[in-house]
């Protein structure tokens, strides 16, 4: 029983008096007939009911990155889903006003969806055997629980499918297209992949294709047949949204003298030919800059029969006037790995039975060997093969391979993503990250 403290006994409290009442007893929290948890995380509201305190959303430092979490009401989560779906479990009992946050943090949700699992609760009034499931990059579910009837509910679900826009970068390309191979038998060397640079812009985000393009095959000599031509190499190309699509062709095959009369093929650098016959055509289709040269012509008047060189990057491919194959034409440098290489040099020309030996261009070119096979381009630097000289008909020698082309990315080291396919060789050069793709692949900017 609560005890009024007055002046004295049995006397009437003044005003004053009125001001030092005190009570001598508490009510407990136990004794308090209220529904909800009463814990020291709970507070009485006019409702007559307990409920948490709101100190704001607890966002979980820790990543979810596993295929299943169990949510704990008041908190926020960061789900990542790059590598799984993920089942979240929602608690089996809520109070009203519970709340829980996710968010998709590596915006994958499209790839991999996250699904909720009410645990016997309603979610905006379905039961827990509906399917409720999120699939949108950057969505962030906001949920509350509103009571038995609807049970969880989102106030806010939306989707944000649009990256944060970033500014645009330069980023430099280097695209060679496969060498062509040399000609059998006094045959003119394979021309160079074309040869083409490009400086573009390109907006983050943006998926650039890298295609490198094969060099052309070696050709096996014809026994007791006499020329066989050779093959042109294959393009090479870079594309994506946004971008002018550079594409460097293929070199052309060498060509033969008689008996069996091939021309040399046009192509990034023609193919140079034996006499008699028309030597390729460079920087076919025509680009601007050019992307190649032209092959050179045989010496046409038997006995003769020295064939001309691939054509390089930067040089034809030398007309041969007598029994001698010549020389492939010079490719050209670049510096765009940080270091100057020259990429692109013609193959050379074979010539008459025992001619002597007949080197490739500067830059990967093939040489066409005395009394031997001709060689191939270098690889990843679309070098024309090298053709052959004639020989004993019943053992004749094979031609030199075309190299494989190669597409080089310099971009700024401050933007590089890391996101690649194909395996690119990825080195640095001052403030420039280089992507090498000796094989076809992607960057993503």
């Amino acid at each position: 029983m609560a005890k009024l403290i007055g002046n004295a006994p049995n006397q009437v409290p003044t005003n004053a008096d009125l001001g030092k009442m005190a009570f001598e007893d508490k009510v407990s929290v136990a004794n308090i007939n209220a529904t909800g948890t009463k814990d020291a995380t709970t507070f009485l509201r006019g409702d007559n009911t307990f409920a948490q305190v709101s100190g704001g959303t607890d966002w979980q430092s820790t990543i979810v990155t596993g295929s299943t979490l169990t949510a704990v009401a008041g908190k926020g989560y960061w789900i990542d889903t790059t590598s799984n779906t993920c089942t979240i479990t929602l608690p089996s009992s809520a109070n009203v006003g519970d709340q829980i946050i996710f968010s998709d943090y590596a915006r994958t949700w499209n790839t991999n969806k996250i699904i909720i699992d009410s645990n016997g609760l309603n979610y905006q009034g379905d039961p827990d055997t509906s399917t409720v499931e999120y699939n949108t990059n950057g969505q962030t579910v906001n949920i509350v629980y509103s009571g038995a009837t609807k049970g969880w509910i989102p106030i806010s679900d939306d989707d944000v499918t649009d990256a944060p826009t970033l500014p645009p970068y330069s980023v430099d390309f280097l695209v060679i297209a496969g060498g062509g191979s040399g000609g059998t038998y006094r045959a003119g060397g394979g021309g160079a992949g074309g040869y083409r640079t490009s400086t573009q812009t390109v907006n983050v985000g943006t998926v650039i294709t890298v295609t490198v393009g094969d060099g052309g095959a070696s050709v096996t000599g014809i026994p007791n047949s006499g020329a066989g031509a050779g093959i042109s190499g294959s393009d090479s190309s870079i594309s994506g949204s946004g971008l002018t699509t550079i594409t460097s062709s293929g070199g052309g095959g060498g060509g033969t003298a008689p008996p069996n009369q091939v021309n040399g093929k046009n192509g990034g650098s023609g193919g140079g030919t034996g006499g008699g016959t028309t030597a390729g055509t460079g920087n076919t289709p025509s680009t601007a800059p050019s992307q190649g040269t032209n092959g050179g012509t045989g010496s046409n008047l038997a006995p003769n029969y020295g064939a001309g060189g691939g054509g390089g990057a930067s040089v034809a491919g030398a007309n041969a006037s007598n029994t001698s194959g010549t020389n492939g034409g010079a490719g050209t440098s670049s510096s765009i790995t940080g270091s100057a290489v020259t990429r692109a040099g013609g193959g050379a020309g074979g010539g008459m039975f025992s001619a002597p030996s007949t080197t490739g261009g500067a830059g990967g070119g093939g040489d066409a060997p005395s009394n031997s096979n001709g060689t191939a381009g270098t690889a990843n630097t679309g070098g024309g093969g090298g053709g052959t000289n004639s020989t004993n008909d019943a053992n004749p020698h094979n031609s030199g391979a075309g190299g494989k082309g190669v597409v080089i990315l310099s971009v700024p080291t401050a933007n590089y993503s890391s996101t690649t396919s194909g395996s690119p060789t990825v080195t640095t050069s001052g403030s420039n990250t280089i992507l090498q793709f000796n094989g076809s692949g992607t960057y993503t900017a």
